[in-house]
């Protein structure tokens, strides 16, 4: 795999005794500012906030630097009022990239599975495959009313590995099936009915329910809610990590060799209907 090159962020190492607010931090990608015990991880990427390679591997270096400080027990990703995310480059799925792409992307989903922090999302806009996924596997999402959810990787002869290990648990198995096998878009209303988010509220009104939320938290036991999140997924760690590990299997070495994947991806980006074979 491709070792990332390293991205410092010295304000997120640097400790105050004075004052918790730290200063903004714009790498490209990503902002990440500080405000103990809450770090903020905002995608910045317009028009769409599309994860591609560059901020896989801005926060793969984010998430590892927040991990080490004690002081931070919260984690907040977010986009813009446009978009959560769109979803992964689709640039990225041709043959010489899919494989780096997967493995970066992938490393972040486990880094945020596996976080000792409380992980929560606040989507608005557009939240759609890769995108979809990174908010799926926080531990607390809230979503604008009006916010489009969806995975619609079929479409392009592909499909999301991340939400076909972890859609089955979260909303069950016919929901999950429908949401992958037919790409349809959803409501952040009907991602709180099927158990994908767990409230939703106007845009207007998300930030001071975050708000209040983080000022909840804030008040509790760091080392309580590392553990009783540790507990909750007991179960569900053993099999997400095993599953994960056997859908990328299966879409590297089984699904991207297909003519349809490359067809796919090509109508795509040449803006044209797919001609499926089904080979």
């Amino acid at each position: 795999m491709y070792a990332a090159p390293r991205v410092d962020f010295p304000d997120l190492m640097r400790g105050s005794e004075s004052s918790d607010l730290m200063p903004e931090i714009t790498i490209s990608r990503i902002e990440v500012s500080v405000t103990v015990p809450m770090a903020r991880v905002r995608l910045s990427h317009p028009p769409l906030n599309v994860i591609d390679v560059t901020m896989m591997r801005e926060l793969q270096q984010a998430l590892a630097e927040i991990e080490s400080r004690p002081d931070i027990s919260l984690i907040l990703f977010e986009g813009d009022a446009r978009a959560f995310s769109a979803g992964v480059d689709v640039k990225a799925h041709v043959p010489d990239q899919v494989h780096e792409m997967l493995t970066g992307f992938h490393e972040v989903i486990r880094a945020i599975v596996g976080s000792r922090k409380v992980t929560i999302a606040a989507v608005r806009g557009a939240c759609l495959g890769g995108g979809a996924e990174l908010a799926s596997v926080c531990d607390l999402v809230y979503t604008a009313r009006d916010a489009t959810w969806g995975f619609p990787e079929i479409k392009l002869g592909c499909y999301p590995p991340v939400a076909a290990v972890a859609l089955p648990t979260l909303v069950g198995a016919k929901r999950a099936a429908e949401l992958i096998l037919t790409g349809r878009q959803i409501s952040g209303d009907e991602a709180v009915a099927i158990g994908l988010a767990n409230r939703s509220i106007r845009a207007e009104e998300l930030e001071s329910v975050v708000r209040e939320t983080v000022s909840q938290l804030s008040e509790l036991s760091s080392a309580a809610l590392s553990q009783a999140k540790k507990a909750i997924y007991a179960w569900d760690a053993i099999h997400f990590d095993k599953g994960l590990a056997r859908a990328e299997k299966i879409y590297l070495e089984e699904l991207i060799p297909t003519e349809d994947a490359r067809e796919g991806i090509a109508a795509y980006l040449e803006r044209r209907l797919p001609k499926w074979t089904g080979r």
